[in-house]
């Protein structure tokens, strides 16, 4: 049985398997410029706004969270799902953005108003008491690929 063929999303295709926000996995890498260490990687939920194509994540931060410092940290995002009975991908890098800094603060709080992200409570406690803080992520990279129709 050979493996289904992948074929690249259009951003038509790529925006409407993101929506509005969904769920995905974001790695971190290190940080520390070696490569033994793998990334730190979690389930996040995520805001996606097609107009300026950014992503917004409310992350966990302080208390007992184990991700390493998040400000202009290196990641990869990935969000998957299968639709039609076909895996579809999109896979962003860059590097995240605290949303409350000055020079973005403006076009943040524009793009939030056009976002989703579902609260996914993946902590094991109330997620009021969880403190959460905002970023995003502009792709420096943005790929979207799906499995191919039988037909293609």
């Amino acid at each position: 049985m050979s493996a289904p063929d992948a074929v690249t999303m259009d951003d038509a295709e790529r925006d409407e398997f993101l929506g509005s926000g969904g769920v995905g996995v974001l790695s971190l890498g290190s940080g520390d410029g070696g490569t033994d260490d793998p990334p730190h990687s979690v389930p996040v939920s995520y805001g996606y706004d097609e107009r300026e194509t950014t992503f917004y994540f409310r992350l966990a931060v302080g208390g007992d969270s184990r991700k390493p410092p998040l400000d202009d940290r290196a990641v990869t995002f990935v969000s998957y799902d299968t639709v039609d009975g076909r895996w579809h991908s999109v896979v962003a890098s860059g590097s995240l953005e605290r949303t409350t800094d000055d020079d973005i603060s403006t076009e943040t709080l524009a793009g939030l108003d056009r976002v989703g992200i579902p609260l996914v409570d993946i902590f094991g406690r109330p997620t009021a008491d969880v403190q959460f803080k905002f970023y995003r992520l502009v792709p420096d990279s943005l790929t979207g690929r799906k499995e191919s129709s039988p037909d293609v």
